[in-house]
């Protein structure tokens, strides 16, 4: 494999397939400062599909950490005019914007689990900007990550060491469907058909309710709207666009009110850059009312309290444990890959943009939006549809069998 040539064609997927930068387009970009060396790929990639402007600003977590030892909370979460200004600028002028992330899970090593919050807290405050834009000016988004040399010894320590950053790289590639040789723009266009069919067929079900139950100990149901629709279809007048990089899920919002039940995580979830394992959420009338966490109970509370409507949720996610990035047998200690190798809820902002128009249903709306991932290779999920009927939709962690006509 050239990797040269292979980052360039990542670089290509991300700029066409994600964003599908426009001509005369602004391009607004966040970068972990550790990924500094794949950026100007990214840029050539924008220049080439005409963008008029790529403006970068990097993400220094280590210098976040300094700031949290030495400055106020108060100060650390605090969001200065000049970051805003960076990035309203931009967007104002109809900027596309992405998020080009590295993984460091030990970042935050020697922080109190406050200051790690209070890190995280600054981090979000920041993005918010960006994702107001994009409800609102409809402009395009992308969350896509860059192999690291620190990513690569936390997660690939079986390969030798000099080989690891070369070893990532063909990994992410491959759960991107990138190689060689192929069309990425017509892979992902097939790729993007057949997760359409299987949201429609699922809208088709009129499904209501979720019940998700494991060997774990999840015995969670969660409430649907009639618009709580898993197919999505854009204004005739949008840029269509990919906003994850990998993606396999198939989301849609739940009602805001309906959760009842007990759910437990069974990958790591990464805040302010410090991971947090085996921990559980138990929601009563659609809101979590314990959190369930030897380690990081602090900062999952410091989460749900967010806001008044942090610990409702916002989306579930289907996916097929026996997918691609399942099956490669790695935790990737980042949402946007791991949340694709497992069924997953959203705590806060629901996805749908408008609140649903049957009276006694209300989408949840938060300043957070906080993946966790909760599928197992025993998950059953069972719905029930408008006429009260009960249908399998996953046995055995993955779509039950029949589900969908091929």
């Amino acid at each position: 494999m050239n990797l040269e040539q292979m980052q360039q064609k990542y670089a290509y997927t991300l700029a066409k397939v994600g964003l599908n930068v426009q001509p005369g387009q602004p391009v607004l970009v966040e970068a972990a400062v550790e990924g500094y060396s794949f950026v100007p790929y990214f840029k050539e990639a924008c220049y080439s599909l005409g963008a008029s402007n790529v403006v970068v600003h990097y993400l220094d977590v280590a210098g976040m950490k300094a700031d949290a030892l030495y400055r106020s909370d108060a100060d650390v979460r605090a969001v200065a005019d000049w970051e805003a200004l960076g990035a309203t600028t931009y967007l104002e002028q109809g900027a596309c914007f992405i998020r080009l992330e590295g993984v460091n899970p030990a970042a935050m090593d020697g922080l109190t689990e406050a200051q790690a919050s209070a890190v995280f807290s600054h981090i979000d405050a920041v993005r918010n900007i960006s994702r107001a834009a994009s409800r609102e000016r409809r402009c395009q988004w992308l969350i896509a990550m860059v192999p690291t040399r620190t990513w690569a010894d936390l997660i690939l320590p079986d390969v030798p060491e000099s080989g690891r950053l070369t070893a990532l790289w063909k990994l992410i590639l491959d759960l991107c469907y990138i190689d060689e040789t192929n069309d990425v723009v017509k892979t992902w266009e097939e790729k993007n058909l057949r997760k359409q069919a299987r949201a429609e067929a699922l809208d088709a079900l009129h499904l209501t309710k979720l019940h998700y139950t494991a060997s774990n100990g999840t015995d969670l149901t969660v409430t649907l709207a009639p618009e709580s629709a898993f197919s999505f279809k854009r204004p005739a007048d949008a840029v269509r666009f990919n906003p994850n990089i990998p993606t396999e899920e198939i989301c849609t919002t739940p009602e805001k009110f309906g959760t009842d039940g007990v759910v437990y995580a069974t990958r790591p979830l990464v805040l302010g850059g410090r991971a947090i394992s085996d921990f559980g959420f138990r929601f009563e009338n659609g809101k979590v009312t314990e959190v369930l966490a030897a380690e990081g109970r602090q900062m999952l509370e410091d989460l749900v309290r967010t806001d008044e409507n942090a610990g409702y949720l916002g989306e579930c996610a289907l996916v097929e444990y026996h997918s691609p990035i399942s099956m490669s047998g790695r935790v990737y200690y980042t949402t946007l890959i791991d949340e694709n190798a497992s069924c997953h809820l959203a705590l806060g902002r629901g996805l749908s943009p408008k609140q649903p128009d049957t009276p006694g249903f209300t989408f949840n709306n938060s300043t957070i939006h906080i993946d966790f991932m909760v599928g197992t290779p025993d998950m059953h999920i069972v719905g029930t549809t408008e006429s009260g009927e009960e249908i399998d939709v996953f046995t055995d962690g993955d779509f039950a069998p029949g589900l969908f006509r091929s």
